[in-house]
């Protein structure tokens, strides 16, 4: 029999913080767009944005597509197109582990970069810094699930396709099973617990930019910037506006 607790804890939970998610997107979209941006810093510093931005949105990136895969594509979905379980878990631990790293170097980086540099220091708001523990709890959460039940497990690591994924489809399905939840690893349920309020979290940060990825970018014809010697131009330089009662000088 399912308790009270694991209701709460696995069902109204994931729930509460769907619907906080999804309304305060469509509110922040709707009521704030001035604000729907990642509020850029390049302009105070470049050297350790270069290195660090593209290292965590790469290893985010990685990381995503690994949760897509372990936790909405079935286990009998990945065997039928001659994908083994031995196959699957070497490949979502060790490349996952690769993203995850990346992520992790990526945001040190980052958050170094804001703590060292002035302007971007002084830029950088509360939602910002709370943005950042929660982030950063789970992608510890996260990491400490992987090494201690998958890497450093003598029976071939914890199967969370057989738990954490159905139990997350459940929940897609509206058809919730909470029971599923009972006996997984507490790393597991920490990283899902902070990973949901980083969620509800999400629509009310900068994170929003996520949807608004410039795709179209990648695909738009090249731009050309001419410049142009005033002294050769065709063209003459056109006033200024003068205030009214202004003599021209």
């Amino acid at each position: 029999m399912t308790s009270t607790w694991n209701v709460l804890l696995w069902v109204a939970f994931p729930y509460a913080t769907a619907a906080i998610f999804a309304v305060g997107t469509w509110w922040r979209y709707r009521y704030d767009k001035f604000g729907w941006t990642t509020r850029s810093s390049q302009l105070y510093e470049r050297r350790l944005l270069r290195l660090g931005s593209p290292l965590f949105h790469l290893g985010l990136l990685l990381v995503v597509l690994g949760h897509v895969v372990g936790l909405v594509i079935p286990e009998s979905w990945t065997e039928a197109v001659g994908v083994s379980e031995a196959q699957y878990h070497f490949v979502a631990t060790w490349m996952g582990s690769v993203g995850a790293l990346a992520v992790v170097a990526g945001l040190l980086i980052l958050v170094y970069r804001r703590r060292t540099t002035g302007p971007v220091l002084l830029a950088t708001t509360r939602m910002d810094k709370t943005m950042y523990v929660f982030l950063g709890a789970s992608i510890a959460l996260g990491a400490w699930s992987t090494i201690q039940t998958q890497m450093l497990a003598d029976d071939g690591g914890y199967d969370y396709r057989q738990t954490i994924s159905p139990w997350f489809r459940s929940l897609w399905y509206f058809q919730p099973q909470p029971e599923l939840m009972a006996g997984v690893p507490l790393p597991f349920q920490l990283h899902i617990v902070a990973a949901s309020l980083l969620f509800a979290l999400w629509p009310f940060t900068r994170l929003v930019h996520a949807f608004s990825a410039p795709v179209p970018y990648l695909f738009r014809p090249y731009l050309v910037y001419r410049s142009r010697d005033a002294a050769i131009s065709s063209r003459q330089n056109a006033r200024g506006w003068d205030p009214t009662g202004r003599p021209d000088v």
